[in-house]
């Protein structure tokens, strides 16, 4: 299977998971607890998959990366989480760097 795509699903696991991690209180409320578990094992199951066709820099750093905004998004829309500008600008920054690593360095595979 495409290694994107996998690192796709691997991305959207990582962040129904931690999402889960803010409603499963300590891990005493079972349900979002069972769904941040399925989504991290999903996760990293998946890298491990991709780590056989890509390097484990960039897929690492481009997994958090895009992880972080998209985590970000979801509390600022859905859980009333206020984001101030030198927090957009640090996203701004995240979003740049994993564009570099991956279309401009030569560490990525092209």
């Amino acid at each position: 299977m495409n290694p994107y795509v996998l690192l796709a699903a691997a991305i959207v696991s990582e962040v129904v998971g931690t999402t889960a991690l803010q409603y499963a209180d300590g891990f005493s409320n079972l349900l979002p607890t069972g769904v941040l578990i399925a989504g991290y094992l999903t996760s990293f199951y998946l890298l491990s998959l991709i780590l056989d066709q890509l390097p484990i820099g960039p897929v690492y750093a481009t997994w958090s990366a895009v992880a972080i905004v998209l985590i970000t998004v979801i509390g600022t829309v859905f859980l009333d989480q206020r984001i101030d500008p030198a927090g957009a600008i640090g996203i701004a920054l995240i979003i740049g760097g994993v564009y570099l690593l991956n279309v401009v360095s030569d560490v990525s595979v092209h």
